[in-house]
């Protein structure tokens, strides 16, 4: 089971990484929100445990961040902050558990188990014919095996997540250049391609070009 920690306090991120690998645990780390958000944009995790205070993009930014972009991964957030109106502002921004340092780690991993059980109906999306693994991230369609780049997954997986709703030309590029795309037909080029693995030698199309509007992925351009 992969895990993402996002805890800028290197000696507790330390232990924690040691002792959720010596539980079985497979670990990412970054050190603050924004790094987090980038791996969260690339990677597909069982859960998410999250620190409030962090440097460049706070825990309950982070967490409501993902949220809005339909990342529907299990978060625990660990925090000093005990406070009941802090524990709400965390729910609010989309956590799904609250532990409270300092923590024992016995119960941080018994957590973790829980929120993956419960987040298992989240490791597959599925539209049409189309079905994407997030865990083992494979996507095929009517069983064929689709060989993808690592943005026509990033970009696939977008537009399952958003799916049948528009998703702006705008919006692909920052998921897949945060910086700036390298030139105006970047994107051009990797929509060209995801179109042709998905949808060639198919009775029907899933990808479809909303003029002025930007990319949908569901089974008719059209929604009535």
């Amino acid at each position: 089971m992969l895990v993402l920690l996002v805890e800028d306090d290197r000696d507790l991120a330390a232990s924690v990484l040691e002792y959720l690998e010596s539980d079985g645990y497979e670990c990412d780390h970054a050190s603050d929100g924004k790094a987090a958000l980038e791996l969260v944009k690339t990677q597909a995790y069982a859960v998410i445990v999250l620190d409030v205070n962090l440097p460049r993009m706070d825990g309950f930014t982070l967490c409501k961040v993902m949220r809005e972009a339909g990342v529907a991964t299990p978060c625990l957030m660990l925090t000093a902050r005990d406070s009941i109106d802090d524990k709400l502002t965390g729910f609010r921004s989309g956590t799904d558990d609250y532990l409270v340092k300092p923590f024992d780690m016995a119960e941080l991993s018994a957590r973790l188990g829980a929120l993956s059980l419960r987040g298992r109906h989240n490791q597959r999306l599925a539209v049409v014919d189309l079905v994407i693994d997030l865990v083992a991230r494979t996507a095929s369609r009517h069983g064929r095996p689709l060989s993808l780049s690592g943005r026509e997954w990033d970009v696939l997986v977008h537009l399952a997540r958003n799916s049948p709703g528009v998703v702006s030309r705008e919006q692909l590029e920052d998921l897949l250049w945060p910086n700036g795309a390298p030139s105006p037909d970047a994107l051009k080029m990797v929509l060209y391609r995801l179109r042709h693995i998905i949808d060639d030698g198919e009775s029907h199309t899933l990808m479809h070009t909303i003029r002025g509007h930007g990319v949908a992925l569901r089974a008719q351009a059209s929604q009535p």
